[in-house]
């Protein structure tokens, strides 16, 4: 765990070069502010570890603590990475990433994921809501239509993108929601990887942690570009991620596929409502 913490921060102060000072972005933060987004951090690590939606925790967290919601958008994105690489550490170390093609599956994603940070850091704040909320509805729809979504046939039904004729396009669209809102991001590369790939979901968590740590250092690099980063909350969300995280991908790894599944959907059926009662 120490290794792990050391090199997300490592990662992190890499963008700390920004013409804004922390001075100019950081919010006064009380204890009560302190205590809610390391609650926050350490429950969206494991959410996001096996299924996904923990920005909707971690998201009005910042919001909550005082930062306008373009920050809070950027903000978040420093626990994202910090959680990313536990998880994407703690499968590595399991055995989860072997022989699986990363470069292909990443290279689209980062694309998609650069280019949905440029259009979210020109996207009116109004706008960013009823995005994820529409996205969501869909994706709670789909999953629960089709359940070999999230649970192939078997581990052997598993293919490179080259071979699905769209996989590359949803790799590409997954990166660019990414990019752009973060949050529900999981649920995207879960049905990407199940559906398209046909991966089982302890493989499918492992690549999309790798996926989402990729896409987040540039997307981080872009909101910070354009002092959208406050990184003294954002490093308190992403510490307790960490542990989030490396507990939720050990939990991944020892969990029945059709078990892991139904948190999957209780997950995402759970963020969808939250949505729309807000």
């Amino acid at each position: 765990e120490s290794a792990i913490a050391a090199f997300t921060c490592a990662t992190v102060v890499l963008f700390q070069t920004s013409e804004f000072t922390q001075d100019e972005l950081m919010v006064s933060l009380t204890g009560e502010a302190i205590v809610g987004l390391s609650v926050a951090g350490l429950l969206a690590g494991f959410i996001n570890t096996i299924a996904g939606g923990g920005s909707l925790l971690t998201l009005p967290a910042l919001m909550l603590a005082g930062l306008p919601a373009d920050i809070a958008n950027g903000t978040n994105r420093v626990g994202v990475l910090c959680q990313s690489a536990s998880a994407m550490l703690t499968f590595r170390g399991g055995g989860q990433l072997q022989g699986l093609p990363l470069v292909a599956i990443s290279l689209p994603t980062l694309v998609g994921a650069t280019l949905g940070a440029l259009a979210a850091a020109f996207t009116p704040n109004h706008v960013l809501e009823p995005v994820l909320l529409a996205s969501m509805v869909v994706m709670a729809v789909v999953l629960m239509a089709r359940k070999t979504i999230l649970l192939p046939p078997n581990e052997s039904n598993a293919v490179h993108p080259s071979d699905r004729k769209f996989a590359f396009i949803g790799l590409f669209a997954a990166g660019f929601y990414g990019g752009f809102v973060q949050a529900g991001l999981g649920f995207f590369l879960l049905a990407v990887f199940g559906g398209m790939l046909r991966l089982d979901l302890v493989r499918a968590n492992a690549v999309k942690a790798v996926t989402v740590f990729c896409l987040t250092i540039l997307a981080l690099g872009v909101f910070v570009s354009n002092g959208l980063v406050d990184w003294l909350p954002g490093l308190i969300i992403g510490v307790a991620g960490i542990v989030g995280a490396t507990v939720g991908a050990r939990f991944a790894v020892k969990t029945p596929p059709t078990l892991l599944r139904g948190v999957v959907l209780v997950a995402v059926c759970s963020a969808t409502i939250v949505l729309l009662l807000r």
